[in-house]
Order: structure tokens, then C-alpha cells, then sequence
């Protein structure tokens, strides 16, 4: 038996919603995990050159959780990747490879967990359940995942809106980026991105546009690694909003950039921050992106 998992890419925190609110995107990371004696990991795509092709390969690390947790021995895995989602990008690549071993491996078993249980399997290895919510779940999403409450809600995208993304041609550490934040905030910063994310969850429910851009402001972690990592960022916002973005951010921990736009707008958005990028010395590429509404899913193949 042979299954093909289909993960999206994912951009987390929407500028106010940090570590909570993700959006899955039409950009897509796909996996085939078959049962084997012994293992082996074919990749082509994004990463095929650096990523690990044994046991420490993301998606065989997440199918092999899914063994343990069911008491199922484990005897080996075939495993092809192809990777349209890069690496180190803050578009949720890991949490993708993550859900692709887990979900891939459920399936092979008869499926003996439930979604919850699948999301807690990664959750407890990613860390991001921002990313990971919107990926499993797709849409636009609200993710509060820890010790007392375990709940993802996802929001409705109209067709009145798309993503630009600008993709830098260099890498970022995560661990870096959460290096650069504040043990503790001043409480104005904290209510400032209270009242952010709850305008930007009402505003999007509501069609309200209008507040989308404002709603975005945040004071929690884009100053601070735009400071230390990205000093770029202001000016490529800047030009986003300029280009008739509705709003910007950067996506995840960086260095990728967010741009919500209107419906063919997307294009021009993405233009107008590759080249502020351009500007500050560093190529990238635009794209132009639909949400991803399905999240995460597995099919059966032909053996």
C-alpha cells in the first residue's frame, strides 16, 4: 500500500497575531510513504541538495511517532518527497514535513489517530501550532494549543483577496529569530497587539478591508528581529502598502514577507517588495498565492 500526502506551505502570525493566527497556502509540499523493509528517501525539489536522506529526514521522524504511539513496530519506510515549499523561508516548511510523516503513517496504519491526537504528535515536536494548525486545517486560522485549551477555528477566505509573498534568496534560523525577542514586554505593547489581533479576526470575518492594515500593526515581534535580522523589513512594508496591499507582515520568523491583497493586485504587490528588496542588496522572488482552504490531505495510490 502506497499513500500521497499533500501539505501546504503556511505563513504565520499576520503581523499582530503572533504564534496564533497562520493562513495555509497554495504552495505545496507532497510526500508518498509506502511500508518497506529497510528505508529509503527519495527528495527533488526545494532542499534536495541539504536535507537528510535517513532517519533524521523530517517526514520519516513523524511517521515513526505515529508508530510509537500506536505500538506498532516499525520495519521501514520508502519515502519521495517533492518540495515546492523552500526551507528556512518562514513559510512553514518543517511543520509541513512534520504533518506529511504523521498523516502518511496514520493512513498506512488504518488510521488509529484522530486529528487532535495528530496535531498534539506534532505540536510536540515543531512547537509552532500556528503553522501547523493552518497547514492541517487550511484557511485562514486561529490556533490555541497548549496546556488548557486545544482548539483550531478556521476563518472563511473570499475571493475578493490573495497573497503576495516575497521569498528572499537567503535563509533564516528560526532559533535566531526567537533569540532576537524580549524575556518580557511593557504592557502597552501587550494591549496594542490585543486589540490588534482581535480588530484583525473581526475585521476579516466582516469583509472590513478597510481595517486590515492597521489591524496588522504589531509590537511583539517584528521590531525586534527587523532590528537584528532583517533591517530590510520597514522599507519592504512600505512598499507593499504603496503597491495597494491591504496589509503586510513578515511571514513566520522570516525572512519571507506577507502581503494580503486585493484580488489582482497580487502581482504588483509582489513587484513593488522584490524590488525594495532589490533596493537593500538582496534578490528574491514574488509570488502570487491563493489560500489553501483543504489543509493537509492523504490519498491512496495504485501499488
Amino acid at each position: 500500500m502506497r499513500v500521497r500526502v499533500t501539505v501546504p506551505a503556511s505563513s504565520a502570525n499576520f503581523g499582530s497575531g503572533f504564534d496564533v493566527l497562520g493562513v495555509a497556502l497554495a504552495l505545496h509540499n507532497v510526500a508518498e510513504l509506502a511500508e518497506a523493509d529497510g528505508l529509503t528517501v527519495e527528495i527533488d525539489g526545494e532542499g534536495a541538495e541539504t536535507l537528510p536522506r535517513d532517519g533524521r529526514n523530517v517526514v520519516v521522524r513523524g511517521a515513526r511517532l505515529v508508530y510509537e504511539a500506536a505500538a506498532r513496530p516499525f520495519r521501514g519506510l520508502t519515502v519521495r518527497q517533492l518540495n515546492r515549499i523552500p526551507p528556512a523561508r518562514g513559510l512553514g516548511s518543517s511543520a509541513s514535513a512534520w504533518l506529511a510523516g504523521i498523516l502518511g503513517a496514520n493512513a498506512l496504519l488504518g488510521a488509529p489517530l484522530g486529528r487532535d491526537a495528530m496535531m498534539d504528535l506534532a505540536v510536540g515536536q515543531e512547537g509552532h501550532p500556528d503553522n501547523l494548525g493552518a497547514s492541517l486545517y487550511g484557511g485562514v486560522t486561529v490556533t490555541c494549543w497548549d496546556a488548557e485549551t486545544r482548539a483550531v477555528v478556521s476563518l472563511p477566505v473570499p475571493e475578493a483577496v490573495e497573497f503576495a509573498v516575497l521569498v528572499p534568496d537567503f535563509e533564516a534560523s528560526t532559533a535566531a529569530a526567537r533569540a532576537a525577542l524580549p524575556a518580557s514586554y511593557p504592557r502597552p505593547d501587550a494591549v496594542y497587539n490585543v486589540g490588534r489581533v482581535a480588530l484583525l479576526v473581526a475585521a476579516w470575518t466582516q469583509a472590513r478591508w478597510d481595517l486590515v492594515g492597521q489591524a496588522m500593526g504589531d509590537r511583539l515581534h517584528q521590531p525586534y528581529r527587523g532590528r537584528a535580522m532583517f533591517p530590510w523589513l520597514d522599507d519592504v512594508l512600505a512598499a507593499a502598502r504603496g503597491a495597494g496591499a491591504l496589509g503586510a507582515a513578515l511571514s513566520g520568523a522570516g525572512p519571507s514577507v506577507l502581503g494580503v491583497t486585493p484580488t489582482g493586485r497580487g502581482a504588483a504587490v509582489g513587484r513593488a517588495m522584490t524590488e525594495a528588496l532589490a533596493r537593500a542588496g538582496h534578490p528574491g522572488r514574488g509570488h502570487v498565492l491563493g489560500a489553501d482552504t483543504r489543509g493537509a490531505r492523504v490519498e491512496w495510490l495504485p501499488t
